[in-house]
């Protein structure tokens, strides 16, 4: 009889031990979970303020660009990047080094901002005093107020605006009218009678899934009279021909790539007049596409 009770006695001791057990671990578990919910949400309201101040700074840029009466590119493909970035940004994890990176990208792109904006201003007080001291046609107060070399060839990062997968992509394509100097300057026109060359830039987009080295990609320009200008080439892919203007050749080490293709006149005569479509193939498969006018 005593041994029996001893025996109720260590069962229930053994019981209460494992309730005591199992409360702590529930009030541990109960803690994290909280925590982490507070985390996360602290990452979302921080994550919405990084969208927020792109957002701001998008608008700064679409005030500008609608305040030029120059089409300004550099203006137009900075105002490019934030969207990508704020793209990329919506589909991300809420996670500490995700959005130190986004942090990191906006903090370079706000400075960006600021050399373009006062470099935009500074301009803009050009073409005032040039519209009041010289008797200029529209062409050529343009070639007065592109911007410099060294603006045209900035380096952009979009490692994040793409998603990543196996094949190439490319962002940012534009094409464009140039003047070209003697001594090898370009100037940006929309002037088909003085455009000496078509300019056709893109980004090879930052892709760790991709095999590194030499590729080509097919650059299609089709002018308003729906010719395809350049070589107008072709090749067969399967029963698909496509027509190209130039093949752009490159080593590729899975990071952001800017090029630069460019069609000249043929036998001398003047490029159309109207819209011009450029269009960039993968093999036989589109991956991006652009439209600009010459006028």
């Amino acid at each position: 009889m005593e041994s029996s009770q001893k025996s109720n006695t260590g069962l229930k001791i053994g019981l209460g031990i494992l309730l005591v057990l199992f409360l702590g671990s529930a009030f541990i578990a109960s803690k994290y979970y909280t925590e982490g919910k507070e985390r996360e949400q602290e990452l979302v309201g921080q994550k919405q303020e990084v969208m927020n101040d792109l957002n701001n700074m998008a608008k700064q840029y679409d005030e500008a660009i609608a305040a030029s009466e120059i089409k300004d590119q550099d203006l137009i493909e900075a105002r490019e990047r934030i969207q990508g970035l704020m793209d990329s940004l919506k589909v991300s994890q809420n996670s500490v080094n995700s959005l130190w990176r986004y942090k990191k990208k906006f903090l370079a792109l706000q400075e960006e901002m600021d050399e373009l904006l006062v470099e935009n201003d500074r301009l803009k007080v050009e073409n005032e005093y040039l519209a009041t001291s010289l008797d200029s046609t529209q062409t050529q107060l343009a070639e007065r107020t592109v911007f410099t070399d060294s603006l045209l060839v900035q380096n952009t990062e979009l490692a994040d605006v793409v998603e990543d997968a196996a094949a190439l992509q490319t962002v940012g394509l534009v094409g464009m009218g140039v003047i070209e100097r003697s001594s090898g300057k370009q100037i940006p026109t929309e002037r088909a009678r003085r455009s000496d060359k078509i300019k056709i830039c893109f980004t090879v987009a930052k892709n760790t899934l991709t095999e590194a080295g030499d590729k080509e990609l097919y650059v299609q320009v089709i002018d308003p009279k729906n010719n395809v200008l350049g070589s107008n080439d072709q090749v067969q892919f399967e029963d698909q021909v496509l027509n190209y203007s130039v093949i752009s050749r490159f080593n590729y080490e899975n990071r952001n790539l800017n090029i630069c293709e460019y069609i000249s006149q043929l036998d001398d005569s003047n490029f159309e007049k109207g819209s011009y479509k450029v269009n960039v193939f993968n093999d036989k498969e589109m991956i991006s596409s652009s439209e600009f006018i010459l006028r």
